[in-house]
């Protein structure tokens, strides 16, 4: 790490091809101008299967980080979106839980220090009071084993009713009650939910006092949530970023996607000048 810097900006592993190297990966994230990588263990059978790696395929990663000098500092899991802990169907339950318990595992074996958790009850369902019930009677539990790991899970404000606030994620927060479960918002879905909700992400931010470990930093359009280049939305990165500050956030990943692009390097690079510009006007004010 940088001693210099006054904070630190993350890559979301999705922003480069799939087919890449784990070493690959690491190398693009470093040669683009970023300080870490974001693992992602989404609901393909491809991510979730890493859940399952032996110890020969961890080290290959944690290889990988030595020689590059970049560490995977956070996990993306949004695993659960396919297997979410509220689902009323007993197979789909039990296997949120294995997830948790695999992710934080893993999370303990690589040095991950931050698993971001989807704040979903149920997502392919219609949620109720029995799925909110049992997301509440499994998080506890994902909370008692990440405080055994020394992992902290963070919230992140999702797209859907259920959590897309600071505000509703602080509810959780303080019903489990515990060091271990915090937000790890994100500023491009807090700006759509402040156009359903008529109220400032930055209100809604400073609701989270206290409890904000790190920050995805993203682009959107009104009603629409993913592959938004940076520059092109509403996202209003000085202000949200600004708040964060305040508020004591030091950690941000810039979340965009490849989605085919022949000049995915360059987008990788543009979008981190993008990100820095922004980051270094607020930091070094």
């Amino acid at each position: 790490m940088d001693k210099n810097k006054l904070y630190r900006l993350g890559m979301y592993e999705k922003s480069m091809p799939a087919s890449l190297t784990w070493k690959e990966k690491l190398e693009t994230c470093k040669n683009t101008g970023f300080d870490w990588l974001e693992i992602s263990i989404d609901e393909s059978d491809e991510k979730l299967s890493r859940l399952q790696w032996d110890i020969k395929k961890r080290n290959v990663l944690k290889k990988a980080m030595i020689e590059t000098g970049i560490p995977i500092h956070t996990m993306c899991l949004s695993g659960h979106r396919k297997y979410p802990m509220g689902d009323p169907d007993k197979k789909i339950e039990q296997k949120s839980l294995d997830i948790m318990k695999q992710a934080i595992d893993l999370a303990q074996d690589l040095g991950i220090r931050i698993i971001q958790l989807a704040g979903y009850d149920v997502y392919y369902k219609k949620g109720n009071d029995d799925t909110r019930d049992r997301f509440k009677t499994n998080l506890k539990k994902a909370v008692e084993w990440a405080a055994q790991a020394g992992v902290l899970l963070g919230f992140e404000t999702m797209e859907t009713a259920f959590m897309d606030t600071v505000e509703k994620s602080m509810e959780y927060v303080g019903l489990i009650s515990s060091a271990y479960l915090q937000i790890y918002p994100d500023i491009g879905n807090l700006t759509n939910a402040s156009l359903l909700y008529h109220v400032p992400v930055v209100d809604d931010l400073k609701k989270g006092t206290g409890h904000i470990v790190a920050a995805h930093l993203k682009e959107t359009v009104p009603g629409k949530y993913r592959e938004i280049p940076f520059g092109t939305g509403h996202t209003d990165f000085i202000k949200d970023i600004t708040c964060l500050k305040d508020l004591g956030v030091r950690m941000f990943t810039g979340e965009f996607w490849y989605t085919g692009q022949e000049d995915w390097k360059n987008i990788c690079a543009n979008s981190a000048k993008f990100l820095r510009s922004k980051l270094d006007y607020v930091f070094e004010k």
